[in-house]
């Protein structure tokens, strides 16, 4: 780590951006490759990493699109490089393929999404959480995603780390789902000592390479992983394969790889997900919100609690997979949830799920670009108090 030490200036106060945090994250974890495409409102991301990567001897590459720039940071962790790329709706749309191939190849790479409004081209300058369903959905057949959600610029820079360890300890990509408001706002953060930051690598094989398989089936199903070029043999493919890697139509074959993408995950969800709670002790109503909602949520639950309703909040840091056992108890002690979110519904139904119609799921809505204000979620509490 001591080769971040030249890059930012460690316990004092800095003045930065949501983007420039999600880049320093990445360095402080190891990134060192960076390939991606200019996209609204992500792009001081790959700045960031533009003039910097080159300085810890690293790499950044301007690819011609969106689907390019995945298959390249593919490419790169196989190699054995860290790698990023960092888009806002429209280039993840393209992403999903790509994706899918990472998930059936089990390559470490993450994804760094800045939301904006859609469809398509849709608001490339305002704020948006209309993504949260295409991060889990987005690509086809049975996967299980691991997407962050931060609400602050520190948070940028903590969950980039965090989801290059996820994914390295997982073999999976992970998606840090930020938007545009936590993009480009600026806060005051400290950001520690390179060599205090906890770093995770992803394991190595131990066997000599004539009895390694690249995708073993380990009791903890988390497979070591080899780098092109270190003298193992083996074989990739977005085809369904057995352990070595080759393509297998054998049934039992088929439902060992799938299952190991399934279990790598749901065996450690405990590990994986992480929710914050504020003032739920005594709380009869709930807030529950994430990204920079979350905010605003914080504010409004201050406000309340001023006007003497018994109001708490919860947060989830991980969205996917969605922290089921962390939030359930939560959901015995309340009548009311209230869910704000910038789309037309989309983490809603997941509280829902969970409620199992004992608690009374309230939706707060806003969708035309405009952030949700904490006197707008308040107006919603008094309204389901009275």
């Amino acid at each position: 780590m001591s080769e971040t030490v030249k890059l930012y200036k460690s316990n004092q106060p800095l003045l930065m951006q949501g983007n420039e945090a999600c880049g320093w994250g990445a360095l402080a974890a190891g990134c060192r490759f960076f390939a991606g495409y200019p996209i609204t409102p992500s792009t001081e991301i790959a700045e960031l990493l533009a003039r910097n990567l080159p300085r810890v001897g690293g790499y950044f590459i301007q690819m011609e699109d969106e689907i390019a720039s995945i298959a390249a940071i593919i490419g790169a962790s196989v190699a054995g490089s860290k790698s990023m790329t960092a888009t806002s709706g429209p280039g993840y749309s393209l992403m999903q393929e790509n994706l899918g191939y990472a998930y059936m190849a089990e390559v470490p790479i993450v994804v760094v999404n800045v939301q904006r409004g859609g469809p398509s081209t849709g608001l490339p300058t305002k704020v948006s959480q209309a993504d949260t369903m295409q991060a889990k959905w987005g690509t086809h057949g049975d996967y299980y995603p691991i997407v962050l959600a931060p609400s602050s610029v520190k948070e940028c820079f903590d969950m980039t780390i965090k989801a290059f360890n996820m994914a390295e300890q997982y073999r999976v990509p992970v998606t840090v789902l930020t938007d545009e408001v936590l993009g480009h706002m600026r806060e005051i953060v400290i950001l520690p000592e390179p060599s205090a930051v906890k770093v995770l690598n992803r394991p190595r094989p131990v066997d000599p390479p004539e009895w390694y398989k690249h995708f073993e089936i380990t009791p903890d199903y988390l497979s070591p992983m080899a780098s092109f070029g270190e003298g193992y043999r083996f074989h990739l493919t977005g085809l369904t394969h057995d352990e070595s890697g080759f393509p297998t139509a054998k049934p039992n074959e088929i439902k060992a790889k799938l299952d190991k993408l399934k279990l790598k995950i749901t065996r450690h969800r405990e590990q994986i997900t992480e929710i914050r709670s504020d003032m739920m002790e005594d709380a009869h109503i709930m807030v529950f919100a994430y990204g920079s909602t979350a905010r605003a949520a914080r504010q409004a639950i201050r406000m309340a609690r001023k006007k003497r309703f018994k109001v708490g909040m919860v947060q989830p840091y991980t969205i996917w997979p969605f922290p089921d056992d962390k939030i359930a108890p939560l959901l015995e002690n309340v009548d009311t949830v209230v869910v704000p979110e910038l789309n037309q519904g989309q983490i809603i139904g997941e509280i829902e799920r969970l409620s199992r119609r004992h608690v009374k799921v309230v939706p707060l809505q806003r969708y035309d670009g405009e952030l949700i204000t904490p006197s707008q979620i308040v107006d919603v509490i008094k309204e389901e108090h009275a």
